[in-house]
């Protein structure tokens, strides 16, 4: 078996796990996230700690998976996960307009990103954009979307980076 997949998940107090035909319900102060259980993993639950085993060989991947998972699903319906953006460049700004998230990036449009259910999004400055939320992929998947409108450039750095991102910067042309 996995060596991830042997060490238990603990539930801390408020968080209730429910096991019914395949779908994981993991629920807690921030909110309820659910996962599938795959063919040939199964939870045992005990008290305040979650126990996974592999009924065969082939599984054993999909076992420690799981256990990652239902980790991370743990730490974000308790503390939960946020994700920081900064806007390098003249100009470039961000404000939330009710549900929607406002971006101006140097196109001749102002961006408009539709906020996901379960994602909250607030701008603590114009420079920076921070991204919260229950579920890990969702809020990566959210940063990923942002920074897709415009990422870092290789000369000058200008563009949406992740907090604390290295941008390496290229060498300009000589004349």
């Amino acid at each position: 078996m996995s060596r991830v997949a042997k060490k238990p998940v603990t539930l801390p107090k408020g968080v209730e796990l429910t096991n019914k035909d395949g779908a994981i319900s993991i629920k807690g102060p921030k909110g309820t996230l659910s996962l599938a259980q795959p063919a040939g993993v199964a939870l045992t639950v005990d008290g305040s700690s979650v126990q996974i085993t592999t009924s065969d060989p082939a599984a054993n991947a999909l076992g420690g998976t799981l256990r990652a998972l239902l980790a991370n699903c743990v730490t974000g319906v308790t503390q939960g996960y946020e994700r920081k953006l900064e806007l390098v460049g003249v100009g470039y700004r961000a404000a939330m307009q009710g549900k929607d998230l406002n971006l101006t990036l140097g196109f001749s449009h102002p961006v408009v990103f539709k906020v996901p259910a379960g994602v909250t999004i607030e701008t603590p400055t114009q420079t920076e954009i921070l991204i919260k939320g229950a579920d890990k992929q969702s809020i990566g998947q959210v940063a990923a979307k942002i920074r897709a409108f415009r990422p870092p450039e290789p000369y000058k750095g200008k563009g949406v980076r992740y907090s604390g991102e290295k941008i390496t910067l290229k060498e300009a042309k000589k004349a």
